[in-house]
């Protein structure tokens, strides 16, 4: 048979780059599904043939050419077997980083220029077919936010190219489901801010995130904003996050914490009064919108809600503490309270000038939540008292355990004022 096999895509781009290959994907040239099917591969794709190899349980795709023939990502026709040829496979691939490839022997196969665009850190587009499918515009923009710490920026014409597909009102016909998708793995990268980023530069950011598009141009005061502009913020906040926290929950709860300040009525502008509440009902509707898992959009929900209270930790009464921490399910749910607190971190850390100052506050609830949490209702207690004179009771005590915190606490942070 003259079946060849080549790899391709992100493993010959990782290795190139010196990165860790994760997961290695092969373009069968000039084979037939019944051959494959002979040699024990495993049939699994859905939409064009993919194999499963029956050892490494690798991917194997027939190479294939793509179509367009109507409106949407849905509107391709594929045709593929063993007369198309590698070069076609990779013509259709969305950037040139991601369409070399290397035979058997180390050969690298790469009539699109990849390499030279990996050396000169660019992500720049296969063909004038880029705009074809609008789902490469959010590619481009994770790809962005995952190569942005190695020094790679999208080619200004692949910019422009993304440009034209909003003005063409192309990006939308995505389905916020699938925004969703893009996003998640977006905030999972190390610089998840370079995702929005890039869509408000090529202009996709408003029909694609409204919400998030509306906080460039409102103003902050500049007295506990030096960056003034809440978009910046929102981004240098996301920024933050990523530097505390892997998980893309609290990455996502610290980008949509201010929401409010976009529907701020521009007479009360540079103040932005019940911005919180305002906040909630946006992460809402964007929650219901795209689908938004629920850990998301409760620890988003309760970080808009309460970055407020929690950045005045220290000048809360005690029993104001224990109501937030009740309000905040932070008995019932400790880990999702301490997200809440690591993205609180990082709305007060994502301001200029401010990337290191200290953040007590954090560890303060902390402490209140464990101390409050220990105090446990007595057997004495209970034979003694009705239900709701125990939980009474359980309430004194627990605003007595943080009060005497706050007082150790105080000596150490002067309340600012």
């Amino acid at each position: 048979s003259r079946m060849q096999v080549y790899l391709v895509g992100g493993a010959v781009r990782d290795a190139l780059l010196g990165q860790a290959v994760k997961e290695r994907d092969w373009v069968v040239v000039g084979g037939t599904r019944e051959e494959l099917l002979r040699l024990n591969y495993r049939e699994v794709g859905r939409d064009f043939p993919v194999f499963l190899h029956p050892e490494t349980h690798e991917e194997y795709a027939l190479a294939r050419l793509e179509r367009k023939v109507g409106p949407g990502y849905r509107g391709f026709t594929v045709e593929f077997g063993p007369g198309v040829s590698l070069e076609e496979d990779l013509a259709r691939r969305d950037l040139t980083i991601n369409a070399i490839a290397q035979a058997r022997d180390g050969t690298l196969i790469d009539p699109h220029v990849g390499k030279r665009d990996l050396d000169a850190r660019l992500l720049r587009h296969v063909s004038p077919a880029f705009v074809e499918d609008p789902v490469r515009v959010l590619r481009v923009a994770r790809f962005a936010a995952r190569f942005a710490p190695l020094g790679f920026q999208v080619a200004p014409e692949t910019l422009e190219m993304m440009r034209t597909m909003v003005e063409r009102h192309e990006v939308d016909s995505l389905v916020p489901e699938r925004v969703w998708q893009e996003t998640e793995k977006a905030l999972r990268e190390p610089k998840a801010s370079e995702f929005f980023a890039v869509l408000r530069a090529c202009a996709a950011l408003q029909p694609v995130y409204p919400e998030i598009d509306a906080l460039f141009g409102v103003p902050q005061p500049a007295q506990w904003h030096p960056e003034i502009d809440t978009g910046v913020h929102t981004l240098m906040v996301l920024d933050q996050a990523a530097l505390l926290s892997g998980e893309p929950q609290v990455r996502f709860a610290a980008l949509v914490h201010d929401l409010g300040k976009g529907a701020t009525p521009r007479e009360q502008w540079p103040s932005h009064r019940g911005h919180e509440e305002r906040s909630v009902a946006l992460v809402e509707a964007l929650a219901e919108r795209v689908r938004l898992p629920s850990d998301y959009r409760d620890l988003a929900i309760i970080v808009a809600r309460y970055h407020g209270i929690v950045h005045r930790a220290f000048e809360l009464r005690p029993k104001t503490v224990l109501e937030f921490m009740e309000r905040a399910d932070a008995f019932r749910r400790p880990e999702r309270f301490a997200q809440a607190l690591l993205a609180c971190e990082a709305d007060s850390r994502g301001r200029t000038g401010l990337e290191h100052e200290p953040y007590p506050q954090r560890q303060y609830l902390h402490a209140a939540r464990d101390a409050a949490a220990a105090i446990k209702p007595s057997t004495e207690d209970i034979a003694a008292h009705a239900g709701a004179r125990i939980a009474e009771l359980l309430h004194q005590r627990r605003v007595q355990a943080i009060a005497e915190l706050r007082a150790r606490s105080a000596a150490r942070h002067p309340s600012p004022g």
